[in-house]
């Protein structure tokens, strides 16, 4: 029997939209909009595609707004909860790692925060530091940097396995801090590991692969997503896709395709939802309409879901312990419809 993995989808998506080069947004139409009309409007347009939510923390929700989001969401969730730090005038130079001891408080003490928010709605809270890095060689002491990260991070971490709150570490390489020090999945793996040098309770420590993110390293999916399921490290999928150089977030299966059907394929396996998690959706359509954008998005990967549920496991497996890359492919493309019959018809048709 089929088994759909409930799903999330960032809200941070249906705004303005705004780049450097239009800096009022490719929706301005949504600029005055406070965040629980946006999410009324939202609920109200993607209907039951969607399962759950995920909001920047404090940007938008906060503890003023959130009974209110609660409301608009309906018999929606809000899944997790996401440090916003990166869109702070007080973090312009980094949060956990700023030069100025008393900001650095200030972040743990907000950080803590979002961890309450995350408990009172049973949700989870994502650490995607953005802004902690630099942009210059020569600029930071890097041990320094690095110190203050994990020892701060650290802090957090601890507060939410006090609360029984999952964190999710979620890395990038760059933007909007050039280099960015949580910059793939090693260092991801470091910080985790560093956190639990210091005694900290890493219980409820996680990852959260964006997928777009590791595009951008040139990291597999699949592989990782392997890996991170046997060290049950995985927490949590930001689905999406691009071109590979920058954070596009394009509807997911619009590009890399194979890169997809191979995650999916590797979840199943591994899986991927037994435990509750969930297939989120981080995408921030520009020139689209994002709701319309998101609907397709979840249609494209419940099919390309089916399609690696029509891999014959058996066959594939048996392929892959030989190191088979041709009779891997037999087998995945006999999935998406490539049969004899077909081949036959080809032979006679264009040979």
């Amino acid at each position: 029997m089929r088994r759909r993995l409930k799903n999330s989808v960032g809200i941070w998506g249906f705004g303005p939209n705004a780049t450097r080069f239009v800096p009022g947004g490719y929706h301005p139409e949504t600029q005055k909009e406070t965040m629980v009309e946006r999410t009324k409007r939202v609920v109200e347009g993607v209907g039951e595609w969607i399962d759950g939510f995920e909001y920047h923390y404090p940007g938008e929700v906060n503890e003023d707004n959130l009974n209110a989001i609660k409301d608009a969401l309906g018999d929606k969730d809000i899944y997790c909860v996401a440090i916003g730090f990166h869109c702070m005038e007080e973090f312009t130079m980094g949060s956990f790692v700023n030069p100025d001891a008393k900001k650095r408080r200030l972040a743990v003490r907000l950080a803590k925060n979002a961890v309450d928010i995350a408990k009172s709605v049973n949700g989870n809270l994502i650490i995607w530091p953005g802004a902690e890095g630099y942009n210059y060689p020569f600029q930071v002491d890097y041990v320094q940097q690095w110190s203050y990260f994990i020892n701060n991070v650290a802090e957090v971490v601890d507060y939410a396995a006090q609360k029984k709150v999952k964190v999710f570490l979620e890395h990038k390489n760059s933007e909007p801090a050039m280099r960015i020090l949580m910059r793939n999945i090693g260092m991801t793996l470091f910080t985790i590991y560093k956190i639990r040098e210091k005694g900290v309770n890493t219980r409820y420590l996680k990852i959260n692969m964006d997928w777009q993110h590791l595009i951008m390293n040139g990291e597999p999916l699949a592989e990782y997503a392997a890996l991170l399921m046997k060290e049950k490290l995985l927490g949590h999928m930001h689905s999406n896709s691009g071109w590979g150089v920058f954070d596009d977030d394009n509807m997911t299966g619009s590009l890399n395709f194979m890169e997809t059907l191979g995650v999916a394929k590797e979840m199943q396996l591994g899986g991927y939802g037994r435990r509750g998690e969930r297939i989120g959706f981080d995408l921030f359509p520009y020139t689209e309409n994002p709701i319309d954008a998101t609907i397709q998005s979840v249609k494209q990967w419940e099919f390309i879901w089916d399609l690696a549920l029509a891999i014959d496991d058996k066959a594939f497996q048996e392929a892959r312990k030989q190191k088979d890359a041709i009779g891997c492919y037999k087998v995945v493309y006999r999935a998406l419809g490539l049969d004899e019959k077909k081949i036959r018809r080809y032979f006679r048709e264009f040979l």
